[in-house]
């Protein structure tokens, strides 16, 4: 990344710093992008990592020997990282810059060149678009005063996205294709003179997490500089930002960020109103949170539950009128109690089997309502007289429960994507940008991926193309999209710059999902859109012990076993091998301390799908007492990637 020239501090134009934080593809990305991005300036590159556990460190020590490294030992903010490096910077201008980005080819000559000619300016920012080629909104913004952040609060900047009045936080009113002077940076990209820092501070380091930007930049402004919004020249940048944003984690460090930005900058009434206005919106926006993750997550059992009563409803008058003859043959007790033990029975079923996992299974669905079916008829024999409706109703009411809910699920299908081809595994059309050779690397990843995928073919850089290797060329991209219904398209960044990417993005628009394949990196990078963080194509293996339905097994698995080794305790104790840590077992399993079974103790197995520890691991399942390291690693990953609850069932036999 440094040209000769960069030897000397006095030459160096610009320090880069990248703080990182457990992105190790994504820094990856970035700094392949940074060296591009550093032929026609004199650049140093920083990369402080934040004690992260995926070998990054390990990664730019390997593949990017010209970056100067800090590797902290805890994760100590974002501030004082960026900080660290600063410290050590020799460049003229400092450009603090996320991992997750990706910059042009000659963006650091453009915003160098823009501050050079422009000696007001303290700091800068640029056009920043999302994964689907989207642009940010918070590429500009403007000061956080009482006004702005009550209109953000609550929402009216979303309503009146032009306003001068009610959005001032992004600055909607102006045009995001034209440069402005503006009020705050964006910390994913904020280029600052280090003369301005040596005279105002560096970053404060009371701001663990967000926050920091917005102070540094009301700093620039005060010392009496100007900050700019650069718009001739784009950074992708995968943010994921709004899918945090649905923790309460998030509501609560960046509004408590706020506040000590109110205290360090506010005096007096507007200090207070600031204050008061940031308190209210914790409170909203933790019960907005905690409402939207309740709705998310319960919305489609509540219909269910709603559609299975009002089917029982209709089914107990129908067979009371029917068979009985009698319209109020049944107890009012029906609706207080069995409609409701009902509608939990069918719903705890279907949950159990998957069948409110993302995707819809009508096997699931189907297996759910008969084993809670199942489960249901077992419970009536017990129930008092009085309580005892009829075996008809509840036959009835699970034909009723699995048309109601297939029915359901049809319907939101196609509310959202205009069809009813209601098929999971409808695979993705996806077309590769690049020459053959990084193209054939690229198949070969996606294959090895195991991914549900159609490679329709190749688009090649060039315009003299092989018409029977190639779709086609990059200026045909649009028409070959349109003609094979493309869903997906993947960059080869070594064939494709970074510019054409972002240009083609920018075009096509987000119907598409975009990915990028660094040079010779083994992982393919994108993200659908700013709502969802970055999405990796990696080269691993699919391991069944990491999928929603046999995690859930296992626990069930690990709390019923416990019930019964504890109500036959009497019995089993005497036959236990783990005599002294019988009971303490059977407590820390249920209360998810450990597991029955898990991974053998002794190798590394950083790599697999994580779980507790295990009272018994895969070995007791083969009666073997002394494995070498080698064995016992194998023997773990074969357990992950097969795993099922029946090899739980088999080792706990043996294992006792």
């Amino acid at each position: 990344m440094n040209n000769p020239v960069s030897d000397n501090q006095h030459l160096i134009s610009l320090s880069v710093v990248i703080v990182n934080y457990n992105v190790r593809y994504f820094l990856e990305q970035v700094l392949l992008s940074v060296r591009n991005a550093s032929k026609n300036v004199a650049v140093e590159v920083f990369v402080v990592d934040n004690n992260s556990v995926d070998d990054s460190v390990e990664m730019v020590q390997e593949h990017f020997p010209e970056v100067t490294l800090i590797a902290n030992r805890e994760n100590v903010g974002f501030s004082k990282a960026n900080n660290q490096a600063i410290r050590q910077a020799n460049g003229k201008y400092i450009l603090l810059l996320n991992p997750d980005t990706v910059v042009e080819e000659d963006t650091f000559e453009k915003v160098v060149a823009f501050m050079e000619a422009h000696p007001d300016a303290g700091g800068l920012g640029v056009k920043m678009i999302d994964g689907s080629g989207n642009f940010l909104p918070e590429s500009k913004r403007g000061f956080p005063t009482p006004w702005v952040a009550f209109c953000k609060t609550f929402g009216l900047s979303t309503f009146f996205p032009k306003s001068k009045t009610f959005n001032h936080y992004h600055l909607g009113y102006l045009d995001k294709d034209k440069t402005h002077e503006v009020e705050i940076l964006a910390g994913a990209f904020m280029l600052m003179r280090k003369s301005v820092l040596d005279e105002i501070g560096l970053l404060d380091e009371t701001f663990f997490m967000y926050g920091e930007d917005i102070d540094l930049s009301y700093r620039i402004i005060k010392a009496g500089y100007k900050n700019y919004y650069f718009a001739d020249t784009t950074i992708i940048h995968y943010k994921g930002e709004s899918t945090k944003k649905g923790s309460l984690n998030y509501v609560k460090v960046f509004y408590n960020a706020m506040l000590i930005f109110a205290k360090k900058h506010f005096v007096g009434r507007q200090a207070w109103l600031f204050s008061l206005m940031i308190q209210f919106a914790i409170y909203f926006r933790a019960g907005m949170t905690l409402l939207g993750n309740f709705f998310k997550k319960a919305y489609l059992p509540i219909l269910d539950a709603a559609i299975i009563v009002t089917g029982l409803v209709v089914l107990k008058d129908f067979w009371a009128v029917t068979y009985f003859n009698d319209p109020n043959y049944y107890d009012p007790l029906f609706m207080v109690f069995n409609a409701p033990l009902y509608t939990a029975i069918w719903i705890l079923g279907i949950f159990f089997s998957g069948g409110y996992d993302h995707r819809f299974s009508m096997g699931r669905l189907f297996r759910g309502v008969f084993m809670s079916t199942v489960v249901m008829a077992a419970i009536y024999g017990f129930l008092p007289a009085e309580y005892r409706t009829s075996r008809m109703l509840i036959v009835m009411g699970a034909i009723w429960t699995l048309l109601g809910l297939t029915s359901l699920r049809f319907l939101l299908h196609f509310f959202k994507h205009k069809n009813f081809q209601f098929t999971a595994s409808k695979l993705k059309n996806i077309v590769i940008v690049g020459e053959e050779e990084e193209s054939t690397r690229v198949e070969n990843l996606l294959r090895q991926a195991q991914l549900d995928i159609n490679i329709i073919g190749i688009v090649t850089t060039k315009e003299n193309k092989d018409s029977k290797r190639f779709l086609g060329s990059l200026s045909q991209l649009d028409e070959i999209v349109h003609i094979y219904k493309i869903n997906e398209i993947i960059y080869c960044s070594a064939d494709v710059t970074s510019q054409q990417i972002m240009q083609w993005m920018t075009k096509l628009g987000a119907a598409i999902d975009y990915k990028i394949v660094p040079e010779q990196s083994m992982s393919i990078i994108g993200s659908s859109s700013k709502d969802t963080s970055g999405e990796l194509y990696t080269i691993h293996v699919k391991y069944k012990i990491a999928s929603l339905i046999n995690k859930r097994n296992k626990r069930l698995l690990d709390i019923g076993v416990s019930l019964l080794l504890l109500v036959f305790a009497p019995l089993l104790f005497w036959f236990s091998k783990h005599k002294k840590s019988y009971f303490t077992n059977i407590f820390k399993t249920i209360i998810n301390q450990k597991t029955w079974v898990g991974y053998h103790p002794e190798p590394d197995n950083t790599d697999l799908p994580k779980l507790k520890k295990g009272v018994l691991n895969p070995a007791d399942g083969l009666n073997i007492k002394h494995l070498s390291l080698d064995a016992a690693k194998r023997l773990n990953f074969l357990y992950a990637r097969d795993y099922s609850v029946y090899d739980d069932m088999e080792i706990i036999r043996k294992g006792f």
